[in-house]
C-alpha cells in the first residue's frame, strides 16, 4: 500500500507553512485502487491551500525545499523512480512531492502544487506545453530543463545539436516529404543504394522517422547477403525486431538515413545524473536477431561498461548540451570509435542500487547546493573526499593517491589434473597441421570445435583397438580412455575446463616416465597433454568478490557509505570519469573468472561473471604478459628441479650441508619444513602409504548403498574422487621404486581441497596427510622458482619482466598525467579536480607469476636489507610466509605530495603492500605477524612491531569503529552532512587504517605493508634495472652465450643488476619514456626491447599503442 515516506512534515508555502501534506508518495502498481484513494487525498489537501493553518512566525530551519515531480503516473511511480525518491528523502532539508496525474491533465498551472525545485520530463500523454507555463509562472529550479524536450522530440533537431557540439555521429542525409505531396522529394532508389539529396548510402544504411517517439526504425540489407530489412520496433514480450523480405524504403513520411555501424552485435546505453556522472551499460542490439536476452527473472540483460576517456567528454557534451540533467543516450562503438545515435531525454538505470545511490546523492546535493543559500537554510556545503582523491598514507601523512597496482593470484579453485601421452598417430600430426603447430612447435587447443575433433580421434582409435587387437596403434588404450572420458565430461566444451596441448618431438620423448613404455621408437612424435579441473570454485569467486569489495576502502571515500553502501568513494570516483580502470588476466578460465568476479565486487556490478568477463577484463593476445607455459621451463628451472629431486631422494636425515644446499637463503619457514621431514624419502613413505589408505577408504564407501548418493563440494561424485587420488597413487611412486617428487604440490593440492570442502566425508588420517605433504610442499613449491638468490632471479627475469616493464608504464604514465585520462578543461566546471585521476592496474595471474615477481622485489636490488631497516624487517616477514596462497596480492600504490616542489624527488611517493593471501585450512599458530599499516620502526624486531599494531590511547575496536567514521562526521541523514570540528590529522591516520577494510574478509590475509617510503626515482630505477638485464641476457642468448652448465652465482647476478650503464632511467633524460618514438629511440615491446624508427608519440599504450607504425600490438 502506498504511504507517505516520512510522515507528515511541515512545507513551507513561499514564506506560509502548510501542515500535512505528504513529504513523499510513492506509488505501488500492485495496488491502484489504495494509489487513486492517496492521490484524490493529496489532491484535495493541494488545491485547498488556503484553508490550510498559516504559521508565519516559524524559524528558519524549519523552512524545507519542496522536489516536485511532474510527469505521467506510469513513470513518477516506477521502480527506478520509487528507489532515487525513497533515497532523495534522506536529505534532511528536502520534501519530495508527486503530482497527481489528474491535476497535471485536467487543472489549470494556477492550481498544481507549489515546489522549489522541479523534476519534469514528456512522455506518451504528457502536457508538455502546460509544465513550461507552470515553469515560467514559477519559476523553479529545474532539472532538466523544458523547452529542450521539444528538440529531443524531433531526430533531425538531435542531429543537428550533436553537429553542433562536434558529436561524432554516423553519415546521415535527411529527407522531408510534404504530407500533401509525398511524391515531391529528393529521394532516387537504386537495388543497393539510395541518394538522399545527392548523397549515396549503399545497403546495409538505416532509416528513422525523423519523430522520436516513433521506434519503428528500419535497417535495409544488400541483395549480396540476400536482401530484405529488419524492422525493429519498441519491445513487445521478448521480440524487439522481427526480418522482412521487403527491400524498398518507405514511401511515405519523413525520415533520416545514416549509413549502418558495425558494433559486434552491442548497444551502448549511458545515463549521466548531471555533466560529471555517467553510468553505461551494453545489451544485445535489437538489430541482431531482434530476441530479446531476458535473465531468470525476466528482466533484459545489461552488460556492465567502462566508458573511454573520449566517451567520458561526450557524456559531459550530450549532458551540457541538451540541458538535461538526467539524461540517457545510445552509443555505437564501431571501427575504433564511438557515435551517438540516439538521445532520450530523462532515463534512469533500470536494477542497479549502485545507480539509485549514485543519483538520489547528486541530485540531492545539486538541489541543496542551488537553493540552500537562497532560502537560508543551514546547511554547509558537503565536501565530497573524492572530488580530490586525497588520504592519508600509512606514513603519517595526507597525500594524493594517484596509482594502484594489484598482482593477485587467482581464487580457491578444484585440484588441477594433467595427463601426458606420446601420440604418433597421423590423425594427430594432421590435427597439429591444420591448426598452426608447425610454426612455432607447439598448439594449445582450447575452442569447442578443437576439442570436439580430438575426441574424435581418441573415439576412432578407440574403435580401432576393439576391432584389430594387433592393429599399429602405437597410442596407449588406457590413455586414450581417459582422453576420451575427460573430454566427455560435463556434457560440452568450455575452454574454461579443460585443454589440450600438443608439443612437436622432432626424435620422440627423449626420457621415460613411470606414465609411459620402456620401449620407443625412432622418429617424431607428439607430446599431447590434456589438463582439466583447477576450475574457481563457488568459494574462490566469493573470496574474489568481497577481496574486490573491500578493495574500494584503499581509495578515497572509501571508508564511507551512502545509504547503506559501503565504499561509495570509488564507485562516485569511478562513475566520475577520474578512475582509469583496466584489468587483466591471463588465459586460464579460473584466473579470469577471478578478475571478472572481483570487478564484480569492486564496481557493486549485478548479474553473471560470464557478461562482466567479456566487457571488463583483457585476456587476448597478451604475448607472456600474464600467461607462462609451465610445460616449457628455462634451462636454469630444468637444472633446479634435477637439483631438487636429487637432494628430496636421500633416504637419510638432513644434514648440515643438505641445508645449506637447500635453503641457501636461510628461510625460516624452509628451515622449518625441513625439520618437519627430516628424512625426505620415509616422509615420502608415510604419504604415499596415506594415499593408499586414503583410497581404500574411498572404495568402502563406494561400496556402502548409504553412500550412493553422496554428493561432494561442487557437484563431484566419491568416483571422481577416488579417480583423483588413484592417479596420484599410481604417479607418485615410480616403476623404479623412487618417489615423483614434481606430484608433491598435486598431493598438497588434492588434500588441501578436500580437507576445505569435502570434511563431512569423515575419512582417517587426512590431517596428518595434510600435515606432511604441506611440509614437503613448502619445501618443493617455493623451491622451484630457484634455490638460491641467482637462480630465482634468473627464473623471475623468464617469467615477469614483461610484467615489469607494464608497471613500469603504468607508473611512469600516472605521474606524467597524460591528457588522454582528464576531462577538457572546458567542460571541467563544477568538478574540483577534473583533470586528476586515479589509475587502477589489476593484473590477474596464477602462481608462477607471483612467486617470480615477489623473488624479483625481494632480491632483484630495490633496498639494501643492511642499510634499511625496514626492508631488512619486510624480508623477514616475507621469508616466515610458508605459502603464496589463493587470492596472494602484491599491491603498489603511488602518491603525489602537491606540497612539494614538482622537481623534487619528494614529490611522488610509493608504498609496496603484500598479503598472503587466503588463510589456511587448519589454526595457524605460527603464522608471521607482519606491521601493518602504520609507519615502520627504525628500530626494533619483527615481533615488537607484531604486537605494537595500535596505539596505547585507542583499543582495536576503537580503532575500527573511527575508521568507519569520516571526519566530516555525518548527521542522521546521510545525504546531509554538517560540518563538525575535525579530528587532528594524527587521530585521523590512526583511525583510517585504510587497508583494514581488506581485513572484512575473515578467510583473507589483510594486506601488510613491506616499505612505506620509497620514491618514484627508486622503484623507476629498480624497474629500469630489472628489464634491462633482461634485455641484456636475451642478447647474450641470442649471440649462443648462454650461462653454460654451470649454476650461476650471486656475483653473475649482482653484476646483471648493477653494471647496466645504459638503463632505463638514463634514456629518459632526453625524453619521457611513455611518450617515445620521435626518430630511434629504445621502446619497450612486450616481450623485449627494440631500436626502430617510428614516427608516432605514444600518448596511451593502453589504447593507442595499436596504431603506432610499429604495429605494436594493442592490449597495452
Amino acid at each position: 500500500m502506498s504511504e507517505p515516506c516520512n510522515g507528515p512534515r511541515p512545507v513551507e508555502e513561499r514564506g506560509r507553512i502548510r501542515r500535512d501534506v505528504p513529504r513523499f508518495v510513492i506509488g505501488c502498481e500492485e495496488d491502484e485502487q489504495d494509489m487513486g484513494q492517496m492521490e484524490a487525498g493529496m489532491k484535495n489537501e493541494m488545491l485547498h491551500q488556503d484553508d490550510m493553518e498559516v504559521y508565519e512566525n516559524e524559524s528558519p530551519s524549519e523552512r524545507q525545499i519542496v522536489v516536485g515531480i511532474c510527469a505521467m503516473m506510469k513513470k513518477s511511480k516506477s521502480k527506478p523512480m520509487t528507489q532515487i525518491l525513497e533515497r532523495l528523502c534522506k536529505f534532511d532539508y528536502i520534501d519530495v512531492v508527486i503530482f497527481p496525474e489528474e491535476v497535471i491533465l485536467e487543472e489549470p498551472v494556477e492550481k498544481w502544487p507549489l515546489c522549489d525545485c522541479l523534476i519534469s520530463f514528456h512522455s506518451k500523454g504528457f502536457p508538455l506545453d502546460k509544465a513550461v507555463e507552470y515553469a515560467k509562472l514559477r519559476n523553479p529550479m529545474l532539472i532538466n530543463d523544458l523547452n529542450m524536450q521539444y528538440f529531443i522530440q524531433d531526430r533531425r533537431e538531435v542531429y543537428r545539436i550533436l553537429q553542433e557540439e562536434g558529436i561524432d555521429l554516423p553519415r546521415y542525409g535527411v529527407l522531408n516529404r510534404d504530407p500533401d505531396d509525398p511524391e515531391e522529394c529528393n529521394l532516387v532508389e537504386g537495388e543497393d543504394h539510395v541518394e538522399v539529396n545527392g548523397e549515396v548510402f549503399p545497403k546495409p544504411f538505416v532509416e528513422k522517422p525523423v519523430c522520436a517517439e516513433d521506434h519503428n526504425v528500419y535497417i535495409y540489407y544488400p541483395t549480396s547477403a540476400g536482401g530484405g530489412s529488419q524492422r525493429l520496433f519498441r519491445k513487445i514480450g521478448s521480440r524487439s525486431s522481427v526480418y522482412s523480405p521487403e527491400s524498398n524504403v518507405r514511401k511515405t513520411g519523413s525520415y533520416i538515413y545514416e549509413e549502418f555501424m558495425p558494433t559486434d552485435g552491442t548497444d551502448v546505453k549511458v545515463y549521466t545524473v548531471g555533466p560529471d556522472y555517467a553510468h553505461a551499460e551494453a545489451r544485445k542490439s535489437p538489430a541482431l536477431d531482434g530476441k530479446v536476452e531476458r535473465d531468470s527473472e525476466g528482466k533484459e540483460i545489461r552488460y556492465p561498461v567502462m566508458l573511454t576517456a573520449m566517451e567520458k567528454l561526450v557524456a559531459r557534451k550530450v549532458c551540457l548540451a541538451f540541458k538535461q540533467t538526467v539524461c540517457g543516450f545510445d552509443l555505437l562503438r564501431a571501427n575504433g570509435h564511438s557515435y551517438v545515435c540516439d538521445v532520450n531525454g530523462f532515463s534512469f538505470v533500470k536494477n542497479s542500487m549502485k545507480y539509485y545511490d549514485d543519483c538520489a546523492k547528486v541530485l540531492g546535493n545539486m538541489v541543496m547546493r542551488e537553493l540552500a543559500p537562497q532560502l537560508h537554510i543551514p546547511w554547509s556545503i558537503p565536501m565530497e573526499a573524492e572530488d580530490i582523491p586525497i588520504v592519508p598514507t600509512t606514513s603519517g601523512t595526507m597525500m594524493e593517491l594517484r596509482c594502484v597496482i594489484a598482482i593477485i593470484r587467482h581464487g580457491d579453485r578444484t585440484p588441477k589434473q594433467k595427463m601426458k601421452m606420446e601420440v604418433r598417430h597421423p590423425l594427430f600430426f594432421e590435427l597439429f597441421k591444420k591448426y598452426g603447430g608447425y610454426k612455432t612447435g607447439k598448439l594449445k587447443l582450447k575452442k569447442p570445435k578443437q576439442l570436439q575433433e580430438v575426441l574424435d580421434i581418441a573415439r576412432l582409435l578407440l574403435v580401432e583397438l576393439g576391432q584389430h587387437n594387433d592393429c599399429e596403434i602405437e597410442e596407449k588404450k588406457s590413455k586414450l580412455e581417459q582422453l576420451k572420458t575427460v573430454l566427455e565430461m560435463y556434457g560440452h566444451f568450455s575452454g574454461i575446463n579443460r585443454k589440450v596441448q600438443l608439443t612437436y618431438l622432432r626424435n620422440g620423448q627423449p626420457k621415460a616416465s613411470s606414465e609411459e613404455e620402456d620401449c620407443k621408437k625412432d622418429g617424431p612424435s607428439l607430446l599431447l597433454v590434456l589438463k582439466w579441473g583447477g576450475e574457481l570454485t563457488p568459494a574462490g569467486r566469493v573470496q574474489a568478490e568481497e577481496l574486490g569489495r573491500a578493495f574500494r576502502c584503499m581509495y578515497p571515500g572509501g571508508q564511507g557509505d551512502f545509504a547503506g553502501f559501503p565504499g561509495c568513494g570509488l564507485l562516485r570516483l569511478h562513475s566520475t570519469y577520474r578512475h582509469d580502470l583496466k584489468i587483466y588476466a591471463s588465459d586460464e578460465g579460473r584466473v579470469q573468472m577471478t578478475a571478472a568476479a572481483f570487478a564484480k565486487g569492486l564496481l557493486a556490478l549485478e548479474g553473471e561473471l560470464t557478461p562482466i568477463l567479456v566487457q571488463m577484463v583483457k585476456s587476448a593476445n597478451m604475448n607472456g604478459l600474464l600467461d607462462s607455459d609451465s610445460d616449457s621451463l628455462t634451462d636454469c628451472q630444468q637444472k633446479v628441479k634435477a637439483r631438487l629431486h636429487e637432494i628430496m631422494q636421500k633416504d637419510q636425515d638432513f644434514t648440515q650441508d643438505d641445508f645449506q644446499k637447500l635453503a641457501p637463503t636461510g628461510s625460516p619457514s624452509l628451515v622449518n619444513s625441513m625439520k618437519v621431514i627430516e628424512n625426505p624419502v620415509k616422509t615420502c613413505d608415510k604419504v604415499y602409504a596415506l594415499i593408499q589408505s586414503l583410497t581404500s577408504q574411498i572404495r568402502k564407501r563406494l561400496e556402502d548403498p548409504k553412500s550412493a548418493d553422496l554428493q561432494l563440494y561442487h557437484s563431484e561424485t566419491l568416483e571422481l574422487m577416488l579417480q583423483r587420488w588413484s592417479k596420484l597413487e599410481r604417479d607418485f611412486r615410480m616403476k623404479n621404486g623412487r618417489y615423483d617428487i614434481s606430484k608433491i604440490p598435486d598431493i598438497y593440492d588434492c588434500i588441501k581441497y578436500d580437507s576445505q570442502h569435502n570434511a563431512s566425508v569423515g575419512l582417517e588420517d587426512t590431517l596428518e596427510l595434510f600435515r606432511l605433504s604441506r611440509a614437503l610442499a613448502d619445501i618443493v613449491i617455493p623451491q622451484e622458482y630457484g634455490i638460491n638468490k641467482a637462480e630465482k632471479l634468473d627464473i623471475a627475469q623468464a617469467y615477469c619482466v614483461p610484467l615489469m616493464k607494464k608497471i613500469y608504464l603504468d607508473l611512469q604514465r600516472t605521474h606524467e598525467d597524460e591528457a588522454v585520462n582528464k576531462l577538457h578543461p572546458l567542460y571541467s566546471r563544477g568538478v574540483m579536480s577534473p583533470g586528476r585521476h586515479v589509475r587502477t592496474r589489476l593484473y590477474f595471474t596464477s602462481e608462477s607469476h607471483v612467486h617470480s615477481l615477489l623473488s624479483m622485489f625481494r632480491y632483484g636490488g630495490l633496498l639494501d636489507e643492511v642499510k634499511d631497516q625496514q626492508w631488512k624487517q619486510a624480508m623477514d616477514y616475507l621469508s616466515a610466509v610458508t605459502e603464496l596462497n589463493y587470492m596472494t596480492q602484491i599491491v603498489i600504490m603511488l602518491y603525489e605530495d602537491n606540497n612539494k616542489d614538482p622537481s623534487s624527488e619528494e614529490r611522488f611517493h610509493v608504498e609496496l603492500h603484500f598479503s598472503p593471501g587466503v588463510k589456511g585450512c587448519e589454526d595457524e599458530e605460527n603464522v608471521p605477524m607482519g606491521f601493518g599499516f602504520r609507519p615502520a620502526s627504525s628500530e626494533g624486531s619483527l615481533e615488537d612491531l607484531s604486537q605494537d599494531q595500535t596505539d596505547d590511547a585507542l583499543p582495536v575496536t576503537e580503532l575500527i569503529n573511527l575508521q568507519r567514521r569520516s571526519p566530516m562526521i555525518r548527521n542522521r541523514k546521510t545525504g546531509s552532512m554538517e560540518v563538525e570540528e575535525s579530528l587532528p590529522l594524527s587521530s585521523i591516520h590512526n583511525a583510517l587504517l585504510r587497508f583494514e577494510g581488506c581485513s572484512m574478509v575473515p578467510s583473507i590475509y589483510p594486506l601488510e605493508t613491506l616499505h612505506n617510503s620509497l620514491s618514484l626515482k627508486q622503484v623507476e630505477e629498480f624497474l629500469s634495472k630489472v628489464c634491462e638485464s633482461s634485455g641484456e641476457a636475451q642478447a647474450k642468448a641470442m649471440k649462443g652465450g648462454s650461462y653454460g652448465s654451470s649454476t650461476l652465482t650471486d656475483v653473475d647476478v649482482w653484476r646483471k643488476f648493477t653494471s647496466s650503464s645504459a638503463s632505463l632511467s638514463d634514456q629518459r633524460t632526453s625524453a619521457p619514456l611513455s611518450r617515445l618514438c620521435e626518430g630511434r629511440v629504445r621502446v619497450f615491446s612486450q616481450k623485449q626491447l627494440c631500436s626502430q624508427p617510428c614516427s608516432r608519440t605514444h600518448s596511451d599504450f593502453d589504447t593507442d599503442w595499436s596504431r603506432c607504425s610499429l604495429n605494436r600490438p594493442s592490449v597495452w
